[in-house]
């Protein structure tokens, strides 16, 4: 049975091809809108009939049966009869930084790009500066990323995508009867943004029996290799998977060993070998006798530290910070009170309003902030001070009949190139809460990004920078600015930063959030979601902040509601 997320890759497919095609902008949107509604099911589709999908918001009846077709057949004849005119060498571009359907339509039509080669050979001309819409800036970040992909860099998944492959080995593995413990290591353990490939580490008697079942795990297109104690596979997507066995005694060496980071593993080394002893996957060792190697937890304390969280394993001071009895107490999921970043159906939201309390409520919040979209984003029907009028008469109706959450009216308002916002302070001081993003122009220079950032912390009508760094994974690089100064003027203005759950944001980074704490600077860990499935999405923002060291205190919505705005 096809999942909600391969029934949604074909529709993207499809909206993509159609958008290379140069097709009405609203079919293509019809598409992609119909992609998002599909992954924002909690059911699976495929078990619905045609009647029931299309009464899901944001697929009418026509989109319904494409869908019934694509779950009864695993295709759709459009998308196979688009793929026909477009060389798959072709679509793999649309990944490529700085490109996308758009801009790979552009270069189609100007310079005949069919594929890699002929891209390179463009760049390596310097024909795309050439073309309205790209420039000296967009070749250069095309060049960088094709020299990435040469070289083999980048080519990681999203640590959010490799949740469901992750659980799936897990519930896999559990399932053989010969392994008495089991854990999941590597980068994936540590809660790493983008990894890179899956380790796995098994303690067991029968190391055959539990190879055996490993690999008759059905999504395996490939076994590389297969030992005694090491087994590695291919699974459908290309994401590699290599599990460890040991015996019991040494499951605790191997998990600290497998989890990392080599760095963390260096140091700990070190000081082992301080300590006359010897460190490896199979425990700590004073000559040929056995120190620890049980449980992580025998193995730090052996070499006289604390254990320490798997995020914080980078070699970033936590060792020092772990013999010292220092080590930060981490922000977990259930102190967060509230969430300050989503959007409704008035703008490029898939739920009312309503919807999005209620599921805030159901998720164990105390508060949510409404914060659609501006006016200057107008793909997503963005809000002017008329329909923010509007929308407050909705809430205030919604207030009255719902208990048990607290609802606010917010905006995310575009920061102009110039840091000027996209409304008027009369209508922002208005609002409840104000989130301030950048969505246009992000490759200023960072002087230029600096300033526009600047001018919008210094706004008074302004509680928190949304995802600061404009960054998306594997997409778009980041904005470049000058942190310290950012930070700077957000501790002496009062104003926050956010933390963006949405895994292709990750924004800001564990490195800028480690920052932003020892500056003194209040974070917002918010969901930006656009549909009821999306608040789960704020495990990844703690994910992400429990890297960068943050604790309760640090995080404005960790408080009651009544205490949250230090700045009005």
């Amino acid at each position: 049975m096809m999942e909600n997320d391969e029934v949604a890759k074909v529709l993207d497919e499809t909206a993509d091809m159609l958008e290379v095609a140069g097709e009405n902008f609203f079919r293509v949107r019809a598409y992609r809108n119909a992609a998002q509604a599909i992954r924002d099911q909690a059911v699976q589709v495929a078990g619905l009939s045609k009647e029931q999908i299309d009464e899901i918001p944001g697929i009418g009846a026509d989109l319904a049966g494409k869908i019934t077709t694509i779950v009864k057949t695993g295709g759709l004849p459009l998308h196979h009869e688009l793929a026909s005119k477009f060389p798959p060498q072709l679509l793999e571009l649309r990944d490529i930084p700085g490109l996308g359907p758009k801009r790979l339509k552009l270069l189609i039509d100007h310079l005949q790009i069919r594929d890699r080669d002929d891209l390179e050979k463009a760049v390596k001309s310097e024909a795309i500066r050439k073309i309205r819409g790209f420039g000296p800036k967009i070749e250069d970040r095309i060049r960088e990323s094709l020299l990435r992909r040469e070289t083999g860099q980048g080519k990681r998944m999203l640590y959010a995508e490799a949740t469901r492959i992750a659980a799936q080995i897990e519930a896999h593995l559990r399932k053989c009867t010969a392994i008495r413990e089991f854990e999941l290591a590597g980068s994936f353990r540590r809660r790493r943004e983008t990894i890179g490939d899956l380790d796995a580490v098994a303690a067991a008697a029968d190391c055959a029996a539990v190879m055996k079942h490993f690999t008759a795990f059905p999504g395996i297109t490939q076994v590389i290799g297969s030992g005694e104690t090491k087994t590695s596979v291919v699974l459908k997507g290309g994401l590699q998977v290599d599990l460890r066995v040991v015996p019991a005694k040494s499951f605790g060496a191997a998990l600290t060993y497998f989890t990392g980071s080599k760095s963390h593993n260096v140091h700990l080394r070190r000081i082992a070998q301080a300590r006359g002893l010897l460190l490896n996957e199979y425990g700590l060792f004073r000559g040929a006798a056995v120190v620890a190697g049980r449980t992580e937890e025998e193995i730090y304390r052996a070499l006289g530290l604390s254990w320490m969280p798997p995020e914080l394993r980078e070699d970033r001071g936590e060792i020092e910070a772990a013999a010292s009895g220092k080590l930060p107490k981490l922000i977990e999921r259930k102190n967060l009170r509230g969430d300050l970043h989503t959007h409704s159906l008035y703008t490029d939201g898939h739920a009312s309003i309503e919807d999005m309390a209620r599921q805030a409520r159901q998720s164990g919040l105390e508060y949510v902030a409404i914060t659609d979209h501006s006016r200057r984003l107008a793909m997503a029907h963005g809000l002017d001070p008329e329909r923010l009028r509007e929308q407050r008469r909705e809430i205030e109706r919604i207030r009255k009949k719902l208990s048990g959450i607290s609802l606010l009216q917010g905006i995310e308002v575009d920061i102009l190139d110039d840091g000027r916002l996209d409304l008027p302070a009369d209508a922002l001081s208005k609002l409840d809460w104000v989130v301030a993003s950048v969505h246009y122009k992000l490759e200023q220079n960072p002087a230029d990004m600096t300033r526009r950032l600047i001018k919008a912390i210094r706004n008074p009508n302004v509680d928190v920078i949304g995802h600061p760094s404009g960054r998306l994974l594997e997409h778009r690089e980041p904005s470049k600015f000058d942190l310290a100064e950012i930070l700077r003027v957000a501790r002496e203005e009062g104003c926050a930063l956010e933390i963006n759950s949405q895994p292709q944001r990750s924004d800001l980074t564990d490195t800028a959030c480690m920052a932003a704490k020892q500056a003194g600077v209040k974070l917002v860990i918010s969901s930006d979601a656009h549909s009821t499935r999306d608040f789960a999405l704020l495990d990844y923002g703690v994910n992400q902040a429990r890297r960068g060291w943050i604790e309760k205190d640090d995080v404005l919505n960790t408080r009651p509601l009544k205490n949250l705005r230090p700045r009005r």
